[in-house]
């Protein structure tokens, strides 16, 4: 019998690209074939960056597409990426799917898994008569506000532009997370074009959902219970961590300073604030300054990861002596191993963008959450970490959205100054934990997946464990 082979699809975004390669070390290690996609520039950032990438032995492949754009072009601008790669990559990747199923041997690829903003690959498969999967990398949640949309525009919420028509808060559920309109996925940005862009990639999603076989998420039902009761077409086999295989997380796109840890090693325990805020959250040189100081004023350590290119401005700029008043109680790295260091005793709670994958990362170490939120679904997931689970606090801005240092301190001595938020972030993690664990809701949802993909089932879909 041919083995299994899976082609998985996520778009050039690390965020993405991290719990794809989760999934893909779970279809591995059950035997089955991965070719892994990425676009040139994600590919030699990831591939420069991972010291194991032979470690899949020859069940797993790394290739790249062009995305259509020239070396030099600026890939920051979204909306020019993202039209230039559905120009150019549906046809590349038509192209490389054909000429591997037309080699001889018992290699071809057998299922496309394509993230839920590269639908056009489920398009490609099913064009090609192959088994397709949608993976959402983000909550349940705010997939329920995608496939939502149509539903909206009828009940007057927002108009046929992802424009609302009031300031009226969004309610999906009775538990689920309330939704400020400003708040949805397409409007977190302040070009219209991108609004745009972003509200007509969101409708493909919602439409591309009946095109497909599974569409799965990386998340729990302990997490988010009522939104996979609204749709309960969606299965959990999350979360998909490193942690959970004891092993190394790869997929970054810059390296890891893992002398942190060490560092980490020299402090008390439960002493210290860890402080992240992903790959794309950016301060203006004031804020960045407010946050430097606030961390001096808690007289904790701290470990701070300060992202190459996280301020406005070309060069971060620290006050005057700050390093020197600060000393060894505050450790600044560039990049962090951020599972590790959110699973190190020494750490106390977690300063977060609260990007889903952080979110999920500091969830499964029982890490009381300080939210600072930045672009996107993170104002959701702040809403989860605050008003659904508990387990953390929000910052109160002031006069041009500036969170000042006493803001800052006065919150971090709050957190850590009451035991409930740590015991409810433990309650949590066991739940979580138990979840993906052998007989775990989630463990028995990502068996099903893979047995579909192996053909030992054919009718795993209609029975989620979600109850």
């Amino acid at each position: 019998m041919a083995r299994p082979h899976v082609l998985l699809l996520p778009p050039p975004g690390q965020g993405h690209v991290i719990p794809m390669m989760e999934l893909a070390q779970c279809l591995v290690k059950q035997g089955v074939k991965v070719t892994f996609i990425n676009t040139e520039v994600s590919h030699k950032l990831i591939t420069s960056n991972w010291l194991e990438k032979d470690g899949f032995g020859e069940l797993m492949q790394m290739v790249c597409i062009p995305d259509g754009l020239e070396p030099w072009e600026d890939r920051a601008d979204i909306c020019k990426l993202t039209r230039s790669m559905l120009k150019t990559m549906p046809s590349k990747l038509e192209t490389l799917i054909e000429a591997t199923n037309n080699e001889d041997g018992n290699d071809k690829i057998t299922c496309v898994i394509a993230d839920a903003t590269m639908v056009w690959g489920v398009k490609v498969g099913n064009k090609l008569g192959i088994r397709t999967a949608i993976f959402w990398t983000a909550s349940a949640a705010t997939l329920a506000s995608v496939l939502s949309i149509q539903k909206l525009i009828d009940d007057g919420i927002i108009n046929h532009k992802g424009l609302p028509l009031s300031d009226q808060i969004i309610q999906l559920s009775e538990s689920m997370p309330p939704i400020k309109p400003e708040n949805l996925g397409w409007l977190c940005f302040k070009d219209v074009d991108m609004v745009e862009a972003v509200f007509q990639s969101s409708k493909a999603i919602e439409e591309a959902s009946t095109l497909t076989e599974w569409f799965i998420c990386n998340s729990a039902t302990e997490l988010e219970p009522a939104a996979f009761n609204l749709f309960p077409q969606l299965l959990s086999i999350g979360p998909l961590l490193a942690s959970n295989r004891l092993g190394d997380q790869a997929g970054h796109f810059w390296q890891e300073d893992s002398t942190c840890l060490t560092w980490l090693d020299q402090q008390p325990a439960c002493s210290v604030i860890y402080i992240a805020f992903g790959s794309f959250t950016l301060f203006d040189p004031t804020q960045f300054q407010e946050l430097a100081l606030g961390l001096e004023l808690t007289n904790r350590p701290f470990l701070w990861v300060v992202r190459p290119g996280m301020t406005k401005e070309t060069a971060l700029v620290y006050t005057d002596g700050y390093m020197d008043r600060v000393g060894s109680r505050g450790r600044i790295v560039n990049w962090a191993p951020q599972q590790k260091v959110l699973a190190h005793p020494s750490v106390t709670c977690f300063v977060s963008h609260c990007g889903w994958n952080s979110t999920l990362e500091g969830v499964t170490n029982g890490l009381p959450f300080l939210c600072w939120p930045y672009f996107g679904d993170q104002f959701l997931n702040e809403s989860y970490i605050c008003d659904i689970w508990k387990t953390g606090l929000g910052f109160n801005k002031k006069e041009a959205g500036i969170i000042t240092q006493k803001e800052i301190k006065s919150k971090i001595e709050q957190l850590l100054g009451d035991k409930t938020f740590r015991d409810k972030a433990l309650d949590i993690k066991e739940k979580v934990t138990t979840s993906v664990t052998k007989g775990g809701r989630s463990h028995n949802n990502l068996n099903r997946f893979i047995e579909w993909i192996q053909g030992k089932n054919t009718d795993a879909k209609d029975q989620p464990d979600h109850m």
